[in-house]
């Protein structure tokens, strides 16, 4: 199992003068799911390097289990420093790609050329696309091999409205991932706000919000351990 993981590299949460980034839990859960599972994961973003991280999942009330194994995993804390520019990526080489959220993605991966064309080329070979809270939003721009919207009739979601409106950041925020979703032909859902709840239609998963992210990506291993078809 070769598998990618996208991080953003957006830092600033628009024009309020705070820093944004990735949200620290929904990249360490999902990391050592898949690491546990034997996979190979590499890790890049668009200007490669260190990404930003998020101050507030760093903050001590948003550790997990998985954040804290991050913290003490120094050849863990090194594939994070050195992410590979997603320019140089090709998705041949990948079996899944996953994106973890933050606020980030929503200014730079929902429009990055690189990261639309990598999702479309895996779904256009039958090859899971999985995401996480705010990385939903990557999807916005990306089509089927039809043309359509790729969220087009799949069961999806993604941080919701209330969750948004709950951290205060509903008019910061260029676009509202449920909101994206819907626009775009997305059959949405949800859970309660801040519970794990995942959706999984054909290849595509998406997770509500932080806590989904082990659920997610535990969905992601046994996608990846049983034979895939063509995307719908």
């Amino acid at each position: 199992m070769k598998v990618l993981m996208v991080l953003t590299s957006h830092d600033q949460l628009g024009d309020t003068g705070h820093k944004t980034g990735f949200w620290l839990e929904e990249f360490a859960s999902p990391y050592f799911v898949l690491k546990d599972a034997g996979a190979d994961v590499t890790l890049a973003s668009p200007l490669g390097g260190q990404p930003p991280l998020d101050p507030k999942s760093d903050a001590p009330d948003a550790q997990t289990d998985s954040t804290r194994r991050f913290k003490a995993d120094p050849e863990a804390q090194k594939a994070l420093a050195n992410t590979v520019k997603l320019s140089t990526v090709s998705s041949d080489g990948f079996d899944a790609v996953f994106y973890p959220g933050g606020h980030g993605p929503l200014w730079d991966l929902a429009e990055d050329k690189n990261s639309i064309a990598m999702i479309e080329a895996l779904f256009a070979a039958g090859k899971p696309v999985a995401a996480v809270c705010h990385a939903p939003g990557v999807l916005r721009h990306t089509k089927k091999p039809d043309g359509t919207p790729l969220v087009s009739g799949k069961q999806v979601t993604g941080f919701t409205n209330t969750e948004e409106a709950a951290v205060g950041l509903t008019k910061i925020v260029p676009f509202l991932v449920e909101d994206a979703l819907k626009a775009n032909g997305g059959d949405y859902s949800k859970g309660p706000d801040w519970s794990s709840y995942v959706r999984t239609d054909g290849t595509l998963i998406t997770g509500q919000n932080p806590a989904s992210s082990t659920e997610a990506a535990e969905a992601l291993v046994r996608m990846l351990r049983k034979p895939v078809g063509k995307a719908a």
